[in-house]
């Protein structure tokens, strides 16, 4: 009953805890897959720190993968494929 009151009042449950990223050549490798209908698309947020600046890239994929953990790990590998092709230009 507590659960759907809160939804129907609009109180929804904390945030997750933000993952330790995945390092990768001075970027920050963060999995982000997303959820679609039965299976999860492949996304990840890449960032790197220029100076005091911190850039990000959204990578979203239309491959898909049917569980979170697949997803994941094909997230990682490819956001990594994309530092080691585009490097810096990634963010431009």
């Amino acid at each position: 009953m507590t659960s759907f009151l809160s939804r129907l009042f609009g109180k929804s449950a904390p945030a997750p805890a933000a993952a330790e990223p995945i390092l990768h050549n001075d970027f920050r490798i963060y999995p982000d897959p997303i959820k679609e209908g039965s299976g999860f698309r492949i996304a990840a947020r890449i960032e790197k720190t220029f100076g005091d600046e911190v850039k990000t890239h959204h990578l979203i994929r239309a491959d898909t993968r049917a569980s979170l953990d697949e997803a994941s790990e094909a997230s990682v590998a490819k956001a990594k494929q994309a530092i080691d092709q585009l490097g810096d230009t990634l963010f431009g």
